[in-house]
């Protein structure tokens, strides 16, 4: 399978307040191949933010290298084209929001891009009919909800035609109802668009839907596999800072008091499914 991203050996690290040198980032190795859907998870200072900024050249290695289609992102004339082919969300769709008017917004790193605007009104439309926002293209962004800034945030990268899109805690300042329309659409854009999709994300029920799970510490890969694989890693997990989803907590502690149940149910449809055959008797204790 092609990759779309390829980091090799990547190091990165800066200077603090004390000028001490900090490292973020060591000998990190890590492919993704083009239409995989990518949850990075590690606590505070694991790098995996670090790491979302090298794949669209805001930030360039100190040692090792970073391909993004190929291009070499730490040669500067190929940095639009770096961006071109990787689009970046972050957390605060304020900072990315820049028009007064939805639809002119979605337009805006188009007409950066110089194109013409026959072509850049058709995809401005299909970004917004992607993301679910084209009734609201009129609409001042600031009458949105979270969700619904986020999601016309999303519709400005799709405009540009990435290849990827990085998302850096797109959900991080959102409510529930916010998070919930934001996850739809990164799935959307995955499945029925192809899109890679690169999430750094705080929640395991969000990493659980995606297709691998990369867990990152000290700047080093730390896990990597399938969601209900990495799940399985209960004290590996919480030992590093992180959590597991509630179904897989539940499941977890079921074990411990020597419940025998399967152990790599991560929806709420599984892990019910699975307790009422605990409850019909059709499982037994350990």
């Amino acid at each position: 399978m092609e990759e779309i991203i390829q980091a090799m050996d990547l190091s990165y690290q800066y200077m603090n307040e004390d000028e001490e040198s900090v490292l973020v980032l060591d000998h990190l190795n890590i492919t993704v191949p083009k239409g995989q859907f990518l949850s990075v998870l590690g606590h505070n200072g694991s790098g995996k933010s670090t790491f979302a900024k090298h794949l669209n050249a805001i930030l360039l290695p100190c040692g090792g290298k970073v391909y993004v289609a190929g291009l070499d992102t730490s040669c500067e004339e190929k940095t639009l084209e770096v961006r071109r082919n990787v689009g970046m969300v972050f957390q605060n769709p304020d900072n990315q929001i820049v028009a007064s008017v939805v639809e002119e917004d979605v337009a805006f790193a188009c007409e950066n891009l110089g194109v013409p605007q026959a072509e850049m009104r058709k995809r401005v439309d299909e970004a917004l009919k992607s993301v679910g926002m084209y009734e609201y293209r009129d609409r001042a962004p600031h009458m949105l909800s979270g969700g619904q800034k986020q999601r016309v945030a999303i519709a400005g990268i799709i405009a540009m035609r990435p290849e990827c899109i990085v998302l850096d805690e797109p959900t991080a300042m959102l409510d529930p109802m916010g998070r919930q329309e934001v996850l739809k659409t990164i799935k959307k854009l995955n499945k029925d668009y192809g899109l890679t999709i690169v999430l750094i994300t705080h929640y395991m029920e969000e990493a659980a839907l995606s297709d691998r799970i990369i867990v990152l510490e000290k700047g080093q890969v730390l896990i990597d596999d399938k969601p209900r694989d990495v799940f399985k890693n209960v004290a590996v997990l919480k030992q590093t800072g992180l959590d597991v989803p509630q179904t897989t907590e539940l499941l977890f502690e079921l074990r411990r008091a020597g419940i025998h149940v399967p152990f790599d149910k991560l929806t709420v449809a599984e892990c019910v499914g699975e307790l009422e055959k605990l409850l019909g008797g059709t499982e037994k204790c350990c």
